[in-house]
Parts: C-alpha cells; structure tokens; sequence
C-alpha cells in the first residue's frame, strides 16, 4: 500500500473528484478526514469503506471557513497522530461571466471557496507539519481554466491564484521537506457545473468556442491517480508543479 498509516485530510470529499481521491487513498492504507457539507454523502462514503484498508472520518463543515479548516486539521492529528497530506479539492465554478458583467456576489462566492479556503487550510497544514519536523505534501486542484479560456473571469482568476500558491508554498518550504504541488483538470465527469446556475450567455457564447476543442470527458478515478501519484513516495522529487490531466486539451 503506497499510502500505508498516512494521515490526510481531502475536501471536498462527499462527490467527484474528491470522493474517488477518498477511495482510491483509503484503499491505499491511508487514515482520511473526509471533509464537506452533505453529511449523509460522507457517512455512506465512511461506511462503504470501512472495510478497504485506512479509515475514514466524515468531517461536516464549509471548507470556505477558517474555523473548519483548522478544526479538520486539527482531528486529524488527535486521530491518527499527525498530518502528513493536505488535499484542496473543493471547488465550484462561476457563471461564465467576462469581467464586464462579474457581480461582486460572485467573486465572492468563488474566491471564498476556491482561494481562501485553501489559504487557510495551507496555512494550517504548514504550521502542524514544521511543529512535526519530517516534512509534509500539499496537493491542491487547480484548473485548466488557469490556463484557457474555458470558465468565466471569477473562476480563472480563482485557480490562477492557487496556481500561484502552489509554486510559492514548494519554493519556501522547500528546505523544511514540505512538498505542494497542483492538479490541473481539463473537462471531468462531476457535479461541479451544478454550482454554475444560469450560465452569463455573454461569457458562454465566447467560452463554448474553447469547449468545442475539448476532448472526451475524463472521469474522476483519472484525477484520483494523479493526486495519489502526487501524495506517493513515487513522486518525492517533485514539487511546485501543476500535472495537467486534461486528455491533451491544453496542447491543441
């Protein structure tokens, strides 16, 4: 088992990517904080697995909040006896709005969860694992939409910023052992277009351009063999990167 007794917090873990990224790693030996808002999604999750290796602990909780992160965190550690991996998966998405017709409901709804949230959770993790002393992983889901036009201004910008994060937080703990790199999905089978609403049609009728070029979809298993490739021993030199699995999208 590659993530044999590691201990890990994953957001965003009731559906899509962040529940295949909870089975693939408990499968794998790890101990997980499962955390989101829909309690009876996480319980179904935890007992479904209760027999697949590590266990899983349902965390009910809006990511987007400092308090949640920082207890989450601090569960894990009471729990299994440390921290050893962070992973931001929670996300939602704009409504495809250009800049010109951003309404500031909407930066604030997506920043709130796509940046601060795991700003916050960043911050904690850091500090459990310099108090631990032996390093740590930080893995975090970026976007496609950091690099092409394919959402609204709101959610580029968003995972532009955790694109950012991520190199900044592998340069300067680089020498305290602590890794953090992104995943950047293209288009995967989730719920997260259930968080757009009705799509701005002067953004959609832009985007839908980009989106045409697209490949077929990929499936949340894909991206959950990508974070635990990330999370594994097997990927110990790499760090401050951004793994694109978009299927080549990006490279047309």
């Amino acid at each position: 088992m590659k993530l044999n007794g590691k201990s890990v917090v994953v957001t965003g873990a009731s559906s899509g990517m962040g529940k295949a990224i909870v089975e693939r790693f408990a499968k794998e030996g790890a101990n997980i904080i499962a955390v989101a808002r829909r309690k009876e999604r996480l319980d179904e999750l935890a007992e479904a697995l209760k027999d697949n290796g590590g266990r899983v602990i349902p965390f009910v909780g809006d990511v987007s909040k400092e308090e949640i992160m920082n207890e989450a965190i601090d569960l894990a550690v009471k729990e299994f006896g440390r921290l050893d991996i962070l992973v931001n998966n929670a996300g939602i998405m704009d409504d495809m709005s250009p800049i010109g017709d951003v309404k500031n409901e909407k930066i604030e709804q997506v920043f709130a969860v796509n940046v601060y949230g795991p700003m916050y959770s960043m911050r904690k993790a850091v500090q459990v694992f310099l108090e631990q002393g032996d390093g740590g992983n930080i893995i975090n889901v970026a976007s496609l939409g950091a690099m092409r036009t394919a959402a609204g201004a709101v959610y580029g910008a968003s995972k532009a910023a955790i694109v950012s994060l991520t190199k900044n937080t592998a340069y300067m703990y680089m020498p305290n052992g602590i890794r953090c790199n992104a995943i950047a999905p293209g288009g995967i089978v989730t719920e997260i277009s259930t968080s757009m609403g009705m799509p701005n049609m002067n953004g959609y009728n832009r985007v839908k351009n980009v989106m045409a070029t697209a490949p077929a979809p990929g499936s949340a298993e894909q991206i959950a063999s990508a974070a635990l490739f990330l999370a594994s021993d097997d990927s110990s030199y790499v760090n401050g990167d951004v793994l694109l699995v978009d299927g080549g999208w990006a490279a047309g």
